[in-house]
């Protein structure tokens, strides 16, 4: 058999190493996020590690550096397609960035560790769990810090809810309005809600609002007739 021939005590043992420190490291990872309950928790994480070791020290032992280099450029670049996988979009809000970046670390963890890099694995193991542990107070406390409506530059979305035949004058008189009170509309889409029910959604050019300014107008467009619900949402631009 060919694997007797090719078989080496020494590299073996070193890739044992070597796929072992991303197991527990990628478990160490991972288990922070299997506690908060994420889309992507402790297996998910340790695969993604290992995997990325297995890869590289592959490569190490066929093509020597050279061709590690080349195996940890496809496993960054191959690892956002599974980061995509658990990123979600709900309305304005994106949940997943977090999770999806914490995959790509492991993937890190696990390329250091099948180059023969453990202690640098390591390393940054102790980084990606203080980022996901000890900065979450400093990240509550400035979320709790109230938003400058007029500082702050963000996207603004008029959401209007109406029915399909008063679509064509509720959206004219919609952006009549919003014209009128210097909120000047950049696109205007609409959403099917059913049989009987359409969203229109306005963003506007502006990136600053004044809050009562544009509950005033929101008020006034609720009122149109054929308008059952109006609102407005904003999310950050960067």
């Amino acid at each position: 058999m060919r694997f007797i021939q090719t078989f080496e005590l020494y590299p073996f043992l070193d890739s044992v190493v070597s796929l072992l420190a991303a197991f527990v490291l990628g478990a160490l990872i991972g288990a922070e996020r299997q506690y908060r309950q994420r889309t992507a928790g402790l297996r998910t994480t340790v695969l993604v590690a290992v995997g990325a070791a297995a890869f590289v020290d592959l490569a190490v032992r066929l093509a020597g550096a050279d061709g590690a280099i080349r195996v940890i450029a496809y496993v960054v670049s191959g690892i956002g397609f599974l980061g995509a996988g658990v990123i979600m979009k709900e309305g304005m809000n994106v949940r997943g960035l977090n999770t999806a970046a914490t995959l790509w670390c492991a993937a890190a963890v696990g390329a250091c560790t099948g180059a023969d890099m453990v202690a640098e694995g390591a390393l940054a193991t102790v980084f990606v769990i203080a980022g996901n542990t000890l900065l979450r107070p400093l990240v509550n406390a400035i979320n709790r810090i109230p938003i400058n409506e007029k500082a702050s530059e963000a996207t603004y979305e008029v959401v209007v809810t109406t029915n399909p035949e008063a679509l064509p004058s509720v959206r004219e008189k919609m952006v009549e309005l919003l014209e009128q009170a210097n909120y000047p509309v950049g696109d205007v889409k609409t959403v099917e809600r059913g049989e009987d029910a359409i969203e229109i959604v306005a963003t506007l050019i502006s990136t600053a609002v004044e809050r009562k300014e544009l509950d005033a107008v929101v008020e006034r467009i609720e009122r149109v007739a054929g308008v059952t619900h109006a609102t407005w949402e904003s999310s950050t631009s960067d």
